[in-house]
């Protein structure tokens, strides 16, 4: 093998790992979560963790596949909520879907008032429109809500386990936004 073919294979495997690395949810984020599912003292081997993130990563991709096929039989760009119910309950996850659903509306119930916040916008010139300072007091003041509803409730919920990992999605969720 020349060494021109060998300097092309080795950049072809390099790009293959890049690829396979961006595939894959980040190893910390997976080792997080795992990490608040055990107790204090349990070790997680590196192998474990790498396992599990594939495992996952793969998990993602077959539920975002199908909810994408029927997006785009209803010629539809968006993946939403709903598509994702769907896919779960299609793909035989039908066990998860009402936990699911529970989920999805504390969501949207919390995404609601931010997003509603966020389009608060002064309006320059006239006296009814919010100066700076109450854009922000306003936004300070839902966001304080918003992190008051930080425990998700999971009530109905019949797998604890279920109920566990939902209550640290949430907490995720709300602690890294």
């Amino acid at each position: 093998m020349s060494e021109a073919e060998a300097t092309q294979q080795n950049h072809s495997e390099e790009e293959v790992d890049v690829k396979e690395q961006d595939r894959f949810l980040p190893i910390a984020n997976v080792a997080r979560i795992m990490k608040r599912a055990l107790p204090q003292n349990a070790k997680i081997a590196k192998e474990a963790k790498e396992t599990v993130q594939e495992c996952v990563s793969e998990f993602i991709s077959f539920v975002t596949s199908e909810a994408s096929d029927r997006c785009q039989q209803e010629k539809r760009k968006t993946i939403n909520g709903e598509d994702i119910l769907y896919a779960m309950q299609s793909l035989g996850f039908e066990n998860y879907v009402d936990v699911l659903k529970i989920y999805l509306s504390k969501y949207r119930e919390v995404v609601k008032p931010e997003r509603d916040v966020d389009s608060i916008k002064p309006d320059e010139g006239t006296q009814e429109g919010l100066n700076g300072m109450d854009v922000a007091t306003e936004r300070n003041n839902l966001q304080a809500q918003i992190n008051a509803q930080n425990q998700f409730s999971t009530s109905g919920v019949q797998d604890p386990n279920v109920a566990l990992y939902m209550n640290q999605a949430a907490s995720a969720f709300y602690t890294h936004n």
